[in-house]
């Protein structure tokens, strides 16, 4: 795969990562004509497709879990296009239809309570202690997110959490956000 010139590079690597995928059937190898920083720098990276103003998949990670950016994105893009079971998959055909959106997600912060909480500016993780395998999350900056009370709450309904009867821990996060 190459990236072509400077224009939203991180869009452009989740598109044709997509792309790649629907016509060959296998994710792209890392290319390797990126800037140096893509190589080295590691976070949590969730893509997000739109179809005009509707969502169409998003998929994601806070932490990193592959060795270096662009797998990151490449993994990502290609969930979110074809394994977000909300929505059926995204077809060849409806590529150049779909707008693209990498956020990069900084280290999550341990809160003790929403007094201070942004749900514009920060992303919010809710765990239960109770049934770790519970976990909620949501980007920051939703439309119909207004406070941080809405955004707990529909982190808790995403995990499953009964908030009134499990025990929480709350993560808060800041992204670079990445448009096409």
């Amino acid at each position: 795969m190459v990236i072509m010139g400077n224009q939203n590079i991180y869009c452009q690597l989740a598109k044709q990562a997509i792309k790649n995928y629907l016509e060959h059937g296998n994710a792209p190898a890392t290319p390797q004509n990126l800037p140096e920083h893509f190589y080295t720098k590691k976070c949590g990276v969730f893509v997000t497709i739109k179809k005009g103003d509707q969502l169409r998949g998003c998929i994601g990670t806070y932490l990193p879990t592959k060795e270096n950016l662009p797998q990151e994105i490449i993994d990502n893009a290609i969930a979110a296009a074809v394994r977000d079971n909300r929505f059926d998959p995204v077809e060849l055909h409806e590529l150049d239809h779909l707008t693209f959106e990498v956020s990069l997600l900084n280290e999550p912060e341990q809160i003790l309570d929403l007094e201070n909480h942004d749900p514009k500016k920060h992303g919010l993780i809710v765990k239960s202690v109770d049934y770790q395998y519970k976990t909620g999350l949501l980007l920051p900056d939703l439309d119909g997110i207004d406070t941080p009370q809405e955004q707990f709450l529909i982190c808790c309904q995403k995990a499953g959490i009964n908030p009134a009867k499990e025990n929480v821990e709350m993560y808060r996060f800041e992204v670079e956000k990445y448009t096409e």
